[in-house]
């Protein structure tokens, strides 16, 4: 584990921090066209942070351009695989050399506690760099069993110019997640930070340069949905978006790519995401740790967050016993405090959506309040399986408690949202432990803990959780590469049989 400074070390580090304010768009920084900025805040305190180039479509047109350039000239695109591999290599050491900086910027941008920032997102973000730095030359293609005449081989090969549109929640994490593996496969990327935390990719994209990654491949346009995201996702040359973010936003990728080059899209969209403990459950107070860390870590902005207990009826009140007390430990206060667990939401709008749920007339079994306009308390609510605190994402830190009367119930009440991102099960029956994981309908199903698994699985979701492609494992890159099939006729000239 990363060794943490003190909350007034943090701060001075805070204070001495140049923050970048412009888009990144062949290999430099520039203003918008426009010369409009828009703020960044810090949540945790409501102060501005910068002014950041509020870019619109004549910046996401300039960079398609330079990324067009780039990919069609072969500058990374048609480099030898292990030239490409050190390139990354050297990026993710660049990124060690400067995670403190990018911990404290996502810190302050985000309301994201500097302890999950040290110790998960930024070593997380150099990990997954370096496994597909590491994966790019080990990748074989095939070739597929033709007759003695003929050889069929199947290869990849990078798609194109690549959009990737990032959600608020995991800034530096989900831009690995996508940069890792598109660059990796040789592609261009233009990236479209959220409006909330744009701070990391600017500076993310500066280090990438320093590396050796050629310019135009990365670039990175900050700007809002309709003024940014929307020109990327119509933009008849751009081969393929990847989306993480709403449910609703990814609808209108679809619908962008249907109005204009049918370009390929991938979306990583919401969740609510089950915990079934069923009565046979070994070691309840693990079990509550599992739960209390599904639900609270990241104040519960997280897609693959447990916001749902779904628990049999013979074991609620122990187990909640042991959440309750689990959940106190969690504690909620200044993010750059490395001794708090619970930081600001990220916003104010999105505080006040969290806060419409506190007051839906649920039962209250622990927290419930806010606190300074950012903070929301660790919440515990008992709910009706028919109530809107059940039912919706609420991506706050609340945990809704649903009893059972037995494992098909538990099973059918798992799948009773249209999401199906992630879910877990907690059991000392293996029988019900695998027959449950099969029966629901999700991406990753857990036994016996909270998790995401890890670099080597893919992770996307079923049903409106999303679909076209998965994040991690060799996966990933299955998605920014498109399959050809190369026939060669062997056949003796005068053969008359056509391939």
């Amino acid at each position: 584990m990363t060794d943490l400074l003190t909350r007034d070390e943090y701060k001075a580090l805070a204070a001495r921090l140049t923050l970048p304010t412009n888009a990144f768009i062949d290999g430099s920084y520039r203003p918008a066209a426009s010369g409009k900025t828009f703020s960044t805040v810090n949540p945790a305190t409501g102060e501005a942070l910068a002014e950041i180039a509020a870019c619109g479509a004549e910046d996401v047109d300039f960079a398609v351009q330079k990324a067009r350039e780039a990919f069609d000239d072969g500058r990374w695109s048609k480099l030898h695989p292990s030239e490409r591999k050190d390139v990354l290599i050297r990026f993710a050491k660049l990124l060690t050399r400067n995670r403190r900086e990018l911990a404290v910027m996502e810190s302050l941008d985000s309301g994201k506690t500097i302890f999950d920032c040290e110790t998960a997102d930024v070593p997380e973000t150099i990990h997954c760099l370096k496994w597909h730095a590491e994966t790019i030359d080990k990748i074989y293609d095939q070739v597929s069993p033709a007759s003695d005449d003929h050889i069929a081989m199947i290869v990849r090969e990078p798609v194109g110019v690549v959009g990737l549109v990032l959600p608020w929640n995991f800034p530096l994490l989900m831009l690995a997640w996508k940069i890792g593996p598109a660059l990796a496969a040789g592609c261009s990327v233009i990236v479209k930070p959220a409006e909330e935390t744009s701070l990391t990719a600017l500076r993310v994209a500066e280090l990438a340069m320093e590396a050796g990654i050629p310019r135009g491949v990365f670039n990175v346009v900050p700007g809002s949905g309709p003024e940014v995201g929307e020109p990327l996702g119509r933009h008849m040359d751009v081969d393929m978006v990847s989306f993480t973010g709403s449910t609703e936003t990814g609808r209108r990728f679809l619908h962008y790519s249907a109005d204009s080059n049918l370009k390929e899209v991938v979306l990583e969209m919401g969740g609510k995401n089950p915990s079934v403990v069923l009565k046979d459950a070994d070691n309840l107070d693990r079990v509550a740790a599992h739960i209390v860390n599904g639900a609270f870590w990241n104040m519960g902005e997280n897609c693959s967050a447990s916001s749902r207990l779904i628990v049999e009826e013979e074991i609620r009140d122990a187990l909640l016993e042991r959440i309750l007390a689990h959940a106190r430990e969690w504690t909620l206060g200044d993010p750059l405090d490395p001794e708090h667990r619970v930081g600001a939401l990220v916003s104010s709008a999105h505080f006040e959506k969290v806060c419409a749920y506190l007051e839906s007339g649920a039962k209250v079994l622990m927290g419930g309040k806010s606190h300074g306009g950012a903070y929301v308390e660790p919440t515990v609510l008992e709910v009706d399986a028919q109530s809107k605190a059940a039912k919706e994402e609420i991506f706050g830190p609340v945990l809704s408690v649903l009893t059972v009367r037995g494992f098909d119930e538990a099973i059918e009440m798992a799948n009773s949202t249209e999401y199906g991102l992630a879910a877990s099960i907690f059991t000392s029956n293996a029988k019900k432990a695998l027959r449950g994981a099969r029966a629901i309908r999700a991406g990753t199903v857990t036994v016996n803990c909270f998790g995401e698994g890890d670099i080597t699985t893919p992770f996307g979701g079923f049903k409106q959780s999303g679909f076209g492609g998965r994040d991690n494992s060799l996966a990933a890159h299955d998605q920014y590469t498109q399959l050809k099939t190369i026939w060669l006729d062997l056949s003796d000239d005068e053969d008359e049989a056509v391939g």
